[in-house]
């Protein structure tokens, strides 16, 4: 099967540990995503034409930034800026304004130009980048679900997923599981999401209490990290 490809990062994200895998995946896949586009690729005309219909989100433009080739983000964004306006000047020409609504067009309807810039930003070449090999290794961990023992032990012993993957790996799980697989599948899911939120809430709590004055001179158990962790849970940033 074309998933095999995945297998290997797939089980390393799990083997990593924290507080979510799936996390550790996506975030290996960003390092790789922003290594790409500020490396030498962004000289080749298919890349550079693409990042320049797309741009950029706000969190990816500051990771393109803090990689330090300021010369070869100063040229993709000179393409991109190149192309938006262009595409601007010619949806903001006669007859692409807008118009006050009339029996023909309904009130807050877009203009093509308020379309394009929405889906502008909207759009990312990074998230897509990311998107197109995430959505395989989600699948990825199906596959191994359903046809290895060792990483169905390794997904019952790791620490959970924070809420956003946690949603993610439910809503797919019927896409790739039936019968009893599916019902195992989910309630050990239920049970590492829940369960582990649980500690994390639970070590966070402690880490209050240590800045009690009554519990100062106590250990600070597995708390000192808890903040972070609780962010990766609740926010999925590691």
């Amino acid at each position: 099967m074309k998933e095999k490809l995945h297998t290997i990062p797939v089980n390393e994200a799990f083997d990593k540990g924290g507080e979510c895998p799936v996390c550790n995946m996506r975030k290996e896949l960003e390092i790789k995503a922003i290594d790409f586009t500020m490396g030498p690729s962004y000289m080749e005309d298919d890349v550079r034409g693409e990042t320049s219909k797309v741009g950029f989100c706000r969190e990816h433009i500051e990771l393109l930034y803090k990689n330090q080739n300021r010369l070869g983000l100063a040229l993709i964004l000179k393409s991109h800026m190149d192309k938006v306006i262009k595409d601007v000047e010619k949806l903001s020409g006669k007859g692409n304004r807008i118009q006050a609504p009339s029996l023909f067009k309904k009130q807050g309807e877009s203009s093509g130009l308020v379309s394009y810039i929405e889906d502008l930003d909207k759009s990312c070449y990074v998230c897509e980048k990311i998107n197109r090999t995430f959505d395989r290794y989600i699948a990825t961990i199906f596959y191994l679900y359903r046809q290895e023992d060792d990483f169905r032990q390794k997904l019952r012993k790791c620490q959970g997923f924070c809420s956003h993957h946690y949603g993610v790996l439910y809503k797919q799980a019927p896409k790739h599981l039936t019968g009893e697989q599916l019902k195992n599948f989910i309630s050990e899911l239920d049970s590492l999401y829940l369960d582990n939120m649980k500690r994390v809430r639970d070590d966070l709590d402690w880490f209050i209490d240590k800045f009690d004055y009554r519990y100062a001179n106590e250990p600070w158990r597995n708390s000192k990290d808890a903040l972070p962790r609780t962010i990766n849970k609740t926010n999925s940033i590691i």
